[in-house]
């Protein structure tokens, strides 16, 4: 599935009058680049989007540029396409390509798609910014919390992240939505605690991811043991975040770890629209 942000250029681009040829993927088998609703932005002489690329996009653009040429009237293309017999490509799946120029109606069935998470990120701090730079090219929705407003940066935020300065941040919990990510990196070992137990006693989180050793783990899980949380609720923190097998302690490293470990979470639950 593609981004908003190609929808969005599509609605720019009939406002405008600009003639394009939407490209979609529909039915797919077998080994393909993309998945089927995947689309593709054609005009006369700019291309948005991509269905895989390869030969599989230039002659898709090559037939979308030939089909505007001549009117793009009558209804929609349909091509079914054999990867290997009839492109040479390595996949060996089949894909049905449809044609159609753009228009308000093709507007319509296209659905925006859903964000692949809807994260609550604790925590502005070096760790905190490089994981929100890596979140601003991705497909999901984040609240970024801190109690100190000077800790975040000055640059304005893509628009699927808000900020928030707020106290008591662990007040926060309570607004997110069931199925939601959370990762708790404060300055504070104490702010740490007070949010994860909030989160721990809603107990519908989708990933909890708590900043730190085993050696905090530890001491977190003996304190909410004492404090009646149940043991099931509890082994789910992931401490330390981040996929396995990545070294390194630089906020940039753990970030690329972190946002993995967040896409291997959207990809095993399924997330609320």
């Amino acid at each position: 599935m593609n981004e908003p942000w190609l929808r969005d250029a599509a609605l720019d681009w009939l406002a405008a009058g600009t003639p394009a040829i939407v490209v979609r993927v529909g039915l797919v088998q077998g080994s393909v680049p993309r998945g089927s609703g995947t689309r593709m932005l054609v005009g006369p002489s700019q291309v948005l989007g991509s269905i895989g690329g390869g030969h599989l996009e230039w002659q898709a653009i090559a037939t979308a540029r030939q089909w505007l040429a001549a009117g793009a009237a009558g209804e929609p293309l349909v091509q079914r396409i054999a990867l290997g017999p009839t492109l040479g490509q390595c996949c060996g799946g089949t894909l049905v390509l449809h044609f159609e120029r753009l228009a308000a109606t093709v507007l319509d069935r296209w659905a925006p798609a859903p964000p692949l998470f809807t994260l609550q990120l604790y925590g502005a701090g070096h760790v905190g910014r490089a994981i929100v730079r890596l979140l601003a090219g991705l497909h999901c929705q984040v609240h970024w919390i801190d109690e100190r407003d000077a800790e975040f940066p000055a640059e304005p935020l893509a628009a699927h992240i808000t900020r928030c300065c707020v106290e008591p941040v662990e007040a926060e919990v309570a607004l997110a939505p069931p199925g939601a990510s959370y990762l708790v990196l404060t300055h504070s070992h104490d702010l740490d605690l007070a949010i994860t137990e909030a989160i721990l006693r809603r107990g519908d989180f989708g990933y909890l991811g708590l900043i730190g050793s085993a050696t905090k783990r530890a001491r977190f899980l003996h304190r909410f043991e004492q404090r009646g949380i149940a043991a099931d609720v509890r082994a789910r923190i992931t401490c330390p975040i981040g996929v396995p097998g990545i070294a390194g302690k630089e906020p940039e490293v753990i970030a690329v770890a972190v946002v993995a470990q967040l896409l291997q979470q959207a990809g095993a639950v399924p997330q609320p629209a």
